[in-house]
């Protein structure tokens, strides 16, 4: 079977971060320094893929964490699953069906500091129209004028209808998929 990918999210769950020490706000993605991938169970083989292309807004000021947001869009034909004829499968109408739903979304709708340059990223995911809330952790680490924002999620293929009819089950491709996620964005005045 062509390598199947589900994630979406999206890349979808940006880490949004504080550290007072920092002055400026950070709103400026990097996408040629940020990456999405994800990680699934095929036939109990581990199989890793990526998304190559997604456009992202961030909004954080180290200063004031709870007000921070992200909208991140991934372009689900941007699979890559490391084979062609994946990635055609894979945007295919029992998958991600991208003449339908071109895109995977993640809208965040709040931030809350755990310790540590740790923070939990509240909001919605939306794939094939199908929207749930999640709560995605993420860590922050400050790097002169720009920041790193990484984290990973679990999302169940299943609850966004991502493998339809003979797919449905979890026999040959498990229901998890493990997102993760480096955002990298430079601080603007």
């Amino acid at each position: 079977m062509k390598r199947f990918i589900l994630t979406l999210a999206l890349a979808a769950g940006l880490p949004l971060a504080a550290n007072t020490a920092q002055a400026a706000a950070f709103n400026q993605v990097q996408t040629d320094k940020s990456a999405i991938t994800f990680t699934y169970q095929q036939m109990g083989v581990k199989m890793d893929g990526k998304f190559r292309k997604f456009a992202a807004k961030l909004s954080f000021d180290p200063a004031k964490p709870t007000e921070a947001s992200t909208t991140i869009d991934v372009d689900l034909a941007s699979v890559d699953t490391g084979a062609p004829e994946g990635d055609q499968e894979v945007a295919g109408k029992p998958w991600f069906n991208t003449k339908a739903f071109p895109t995977a979304q993640f809208v965040s709708t709040g931030v809350k500091a755990v310790g540590g340059n740790r923070y939990d990223v509240t909001g919605k995911l939306t794939i094939k129209g199908k929207t749930q809330d999640i709560v995605v952790p993420a860590t922050f680490t400050p790097q002169g004028n720009s920041g790193v924002f990484d984290g990973s999620f679990t999302i169940r293929r299943g609850d966004f209808a991502i493998g339809e009819g003979a797919w449905a089950k979890f026999d040959i491709v498990a229901n998890d998929i493990q997102i993760k996620f480096r955002i990298t964005a430079a601080s603007g005045k």
